[in-house]
């Protein structure tokens, strides 16, 4: 006999969206049928007696919030000389995040290096600032 498929019937696994809600205090004990799910989002606090497959108020803790999503965000702005040209520029130019980074050693190095395409980085820095 084959496979029969129902649209909406019982979903396979036990996989419980709850351990990866936001609203939720998920507790596991040594055993398998030692789980106590929580959620926060009611009002008592209501514990959740079977695995949850689908929830309305359901906030996933993986992903980021707008506030992170801001930060990791790259401002960038349309750039229009004429109508032929198309394009974006970075509003602002990027910098190492860390502290640890000191450029009076980096310059020194760079001015030290002779040869081909030395002057190079120096032009492309120079053009990025006076297209601002």
């Amino acid at each position: 006999m084959g496979k029969l498929n129902v649209k909406g019937g019982t979903p396979f696994g036990s996989v419980n969206l709850c351990k990866s809600c936001t609203w939720v205090q998920y507790t596991v004990g040594y055993k398998e049928t030692d789980v106590l799910v929580i959620c926060q989002n009611a009002n008592p606090n209501i514990q959740v007696p079977f695995p949850v497959h689908e929830c309305s108020d359901y906030n996933d803790k993986r992903l980021p919030n707008w506030e992170q999503m801001e930060k990791l965000a790259i401002t960038i702005e349309p750039t229009r000389t004429s109508k032929k040209t198309a394009g974006f520029k970075i509003a602002e130019i990027l910098r190492p995040a860390s502290s640890d980074f000191d450029e009076s050693e980096d310059e020194d190095d760079f001015e030290d290096s002779e040869g081909e395409g030395s002057g190079d980085k120096r032009d492309f820095v120079d053009a990025v600032a006076r297209s601002r």
